[in-house]
Parts: structure tokens; sequence; C-alpha cells
């Protein structure tokens, strides 16, 4: 998604308590950014404006929360939805932190010493053209990235609107010796995550147009 340039990102983001500029400091420590250190830590990949993560993370005080994006302005802008929905809740931001960084480039930042019990990847870029399929965060290039850090039986939660790229993603976890625990071609009329699911911004967009959402949950063998 484009998004135009906010020059408030910056200077906002460098002020937060909640993120960090510097990911590469962390790799195999980040329990420690944390105050309750033991509780797992999950990742989203792509937390565009912060409408998902904000959600999960203010619902899950026991689960630790990384979510990751490259451009400024969307962090900002989930930065900002984060404070509303906490403080909506009266609760102070402490299981949750923003990470700018390319996604492509993980291994850098998250390694076997984070233990990341869980990894969210909602509506990602589908690349569609065969000589870009390689950046697709579901590419087995990237999965194999993954497993340097998810632990074993760890999962991956992924939702699309795209067709081919759900169908080629199926195809990536099984080359990667994920187990395709479930899957669905229509989630909002088969509901594989047990009544958990936290509808984004894109997935109510897709879905207003007609279009049905595919997900699926694979764990890591």
């Amino acid at each position: 998604m484009r998004i135009r340039f906010k020059p408030w990102a910056r200077p906002e983001l460098e002020a937060s308590y909640f993120y960090e500029d510097n990911p590469e400091n962390y790799i195999g420590k980040w329990k420690d950014k944390f105050k309750n250190s033991e509780n797992p830590i999950h990742i989203e990949l792509g937390c565009g404006k912060g409408n998902f993560i904000s959600e999960l993370a203010v619902k899950n005080e026991n689960i630790n929360y990384i979510a990751i994006d490259l451009v400024d302005a969307m962090l900002g802008l989930a930065k900002r939805k984060i404070e509303e929905r906490y403080n909506n809740e009266n609760k102070k931001v402490e299981n949750l932190i923003l990470v700018r960084y390319d996604i492509e480039r993980i291994f850098n930042i998250l390694n076997s010493n984070d233990k990341i019990e869980r990894i969210y990847i909602n509506f990602c870029n589908p690349w569609p053209k065969a000589k870009h399929k390689k950046k697709r965060l579901t590419h087995t290039r990237q999965l194999e990235k993954y497993k340097d850090f998810l632990i074993p039986n760890g999962e991956i939660y992924f939702k699309t609107d795209d067709d081919g790229l759900f169908e080629d993603s199926i195809k990536y976890f099984k080359e990667c010796n994920f187990d395709i625990l479930k899957y669905t071609y229509d989630l909002h009329n088969e509901d594989i995550f047990s009544g958990k699911n936290i509808v984004t911004e894109h997935e109510k967009m897709f879905s207003d147009d007609g279009i049905k959402i595919k997900a699926l949950i694979a764990k890591l063998k």
C-alpha cells in the first residue's frame, strides 16, 4: 500500500518508548526489551496502519508482540492507533514494540535465541509476476529465514485476498517442512481461527467488494 509522506511520523516514532529504531542491537535478546520478559513473543510482518496488532496486543497482555514495517508513515499511523486503543482500555503499552525494518533482511534482527512462537502475515503484497515471486513474504526463501527464529511447532497465521498467492503459499509451506493445520478459501464462512479472527482494514475492504478471504494456519515440524 502506498501512503503519503507524513513529516510528523519520524519525530513521533523516535520519541515513542515502544518504538525501536536500532533492532539489530537486540538480535537474540528481544525478551529483554519487555517488562514481562518471560511472556512468549509473537510477531506481525507488515503491520501497516496498526489496526490488527493494536487490537490483538491489547487483548493479550500475556503475550509480547513485535510489529514490523518499513515505511515511517505507516509506523507513525500504527503508533497513534496503538496509543488510542490502549488509552481506551486505560492501559499502558508494555507488551508491544514497533520496528522499522526490511523484512527481507529479518535474519539480521532475529535468531534462534529469540524463540518466536507465532508469526502473523496479513494481506502482504502478492507479487504476481514470476520475476518478483521471491519477494513474497510466504515464499520458500523467506520461510527458510523464519525457521531460524521460529520455535519447533511454532505457527504462522496467514491471510490474503489473492487466489494465486494462496495456492502458491500452500506449496511453499509444504516445501519448507510446515504442516498445514487448517486452511480455508472463505474465512468469513469457515472461521478457522475459532472466533478470534481480527478483521483488518484490507480484509473489510476486500470482503465488501465480494472477494473471499483465504487463510491458513501452518506449524513448523
